[in-house]
């Protein structure tokens, strides 16, 4: 046991077992979150390293990306991401969002902004409740309006190397775009980047500091069943640490394993109607860009030709890129659902080779190049921009029946047995409340002893990791995984 191990003080004492099946984001932070407050929680991951799922490179703060979602999806992933900034600091990377609508756009700008102001209102709200909520920057400016003329102002400046004010931002954009294919006002919301190898990072060493958290990588589950004589699940698993099938019994089981989720549903005949939608995202390398850049979303009509293009900035040149058009970020009958037979929506195998094994480099070539050439209809110089890595891809879960869902976070069959089925990443951890309630609720973990933290995001080792070794653990990932080190820094 190592010093943080041995000085981790548990606030529940308590023989209740937890078995987590999938160590992405929901996984590992309901990992964490239980095993900071004390409870004994087993993380079965399949893969050799955590958070090693499908991309995400933003928290989704208020849903600004999606045009077609909910008002109230939109507050929930709000103070959902919030929350997650405030557990997860040393991921975030701090730029903001400008969002820009094309000429071609059947949308107006003015569309958005009754959104944008009850957004900025509850998160003005949530400021005032507490300070320690103020992680989006200042309330007041959570959204600003730049017309073509600020913009042609902001073109005559001379680069900045470090963003003093929201206008810094905005320079390197307005020189570089094509105000000529845009409505105005242009957009700039505090909408931030979110590193996943960062988030692997902190995952992964917050764990090995926890004594009850018991990581099984390489392990994958081959049966769940339930014993009768004392109702607990006793999990089979081919544990490849040790190099052998092992067994061990649990008091509730927690399936986040995303995209197959379906099979451990199966496992237990626990029907569920979901669907499962493959996306990739590409990297390219654009090193004669200068000055800061923002992130950008340029919206278009999904699936379309002229589909949201969208830019996320990175390091020395990097930016991981999606189009949401059936040649780039989205794919023909990549989007699958559940039948009468089984609650897992079966993909394609030309997609599950994707995941399992690797991509055909032509085509790793030809729709990176096509993601460039998507961005370089507004950002003329981006076409200078190159290939630099494999693509960032996965399938994504959306629980029920409607493909527009994107705040999610759990659902429960019988009496221990729970499904995060979170869409968007930074749900994660109102799964974990979520599930953490439902163990007071069947009595597993006393609401006497949980106290003040139900309500209360108690993270003390996971916040005690610092930027340093956070950037080296990060960078480490990347190269296993194969993808540019730029991704996993820091971002300013």
């Amino acid at each position: 046991m190592n010093n943080s191990q041995s000085t981790h003080q548990p606030l529940i004492d308590s023989d209740t077992k937890i078995a987590i099946i999938g160590g992405g984001v929901a996984g590992s932070t309901i990992a964490l979150r239980f095993a900071e407050l004390g409870i004994d929680t087993t993380l079965i991951e399949k893969g050799t390293s955590l958070v090693n799922g499908p991309p995400f490179c933003h928290l989704h703060a208020g849903g600004n990306l999606y045009r077609e979602i909910s008002e109230q999806q939109c507050l929930t992933l709000l103070e959902q991401s919030i929350d997650t900034a405030k557990v997860y600091p040393h991921s975030v990377n701090y730029r903001p969002t400008i969002i820009a609508l094309p000429k071609t756009d059947q949308g107006e700008v003015a569309d958005f902004l009754p959104r944008l102001k009850k957004l900025s209102e509850r998160y003005a709200e949530l400021v005032e409740e507490d300070l320690s909520n103020k992680v989006l920057g200042d309330p007041e400016q959570y959204f600003l309006l730049f017309e073509r003329n600020a913009l042609e102002r902001l073109r005559q400046r001379e680069l900045p190397t470090q963003a003093k004010s929201n206008e810094d931002w905005l320079v390197a954009f307005a020189q570089q775009i094509d105000l000529d294919k845009l409505k105005f006002p242009v957009l700039l919301v505090q909408e931030y980047g979110w590193s996943a190898f960062r988030l692997a990072a902190i995952a992964t060493l917050a764990i090995e500091k926890l004594p009850r958290c018991h990581l099984k990588l390489n392990s994958q589950v081959v049966n769940i069943k339930q014993l009768h004589s004392n109702k607990k699940w006793r999990v089979t698993y081919n544990d490849g640490q040790q190099g052998c099938q092992s067994e061990a019994d649990f008091d509730y089981i927690i399936n986040a394993c995303g995209f197959k989720s379906g099979e451990i549903d199966d496992m237990l005949q626990a029907k569920r109607q979901r669907m499962v939608e493959f996306k990739a995202a590409y990297v390219a390398h654009w090193p004669q860009c200068q000055g800061l850049w923002p992130e950008v979303v340029f919206y278009g009509e999904r699936g379309t030709p002229n589909g949201m293009a969208q830019l996320t900035p990175y390091q020395d040149g990097y930016f991981q890129l999606h189009g949401m058009t059936q040649d780039i970020t989205l794919f023909e009958k990549g989007l699958v659902a559940s039948g009468d037979q089984s609650a897992q929506p079966i993909l394609s195998d030309r997609f599950i080779k994707k995941i399992d094994q690797q991509w055909p480099s032509k085509l790793v070539n030809d729709r990176t190049l096509g993601s460039i050439e998507h961005l370089a209809k507004y950002i003329t110089n981006f076409s200078q921009a190159s290939v630099a890595a494999k693509p960032m891809f996965g399938a994504q879960q959306i629980p029920g029946n409607d493909a527009t869902l994107r705040a999610a976070d759990v659902s429960f069959y019988g009496m221990h047995y729970a499904r995060t089925e979170i869409v968007k990443a930074s749900s994660a951890l109102a799964a974990a409340d979520a599930i953490l309630e439902n163990l007071v609720e069947v009595g597993l973990v006393s609401p006497v002893q949980l106290g003040k933290y139900l309500d209360c995001h108690y993270f003390p080792v996971t916040l005690a990791c610092t930027e340093a070794e956070v950037t080296d653990k990060a960078i480490l990932f990347a190269r296993q995984r194969e993808y540019p080190e730029a991704l996993a820094k820091n971002f300013m």
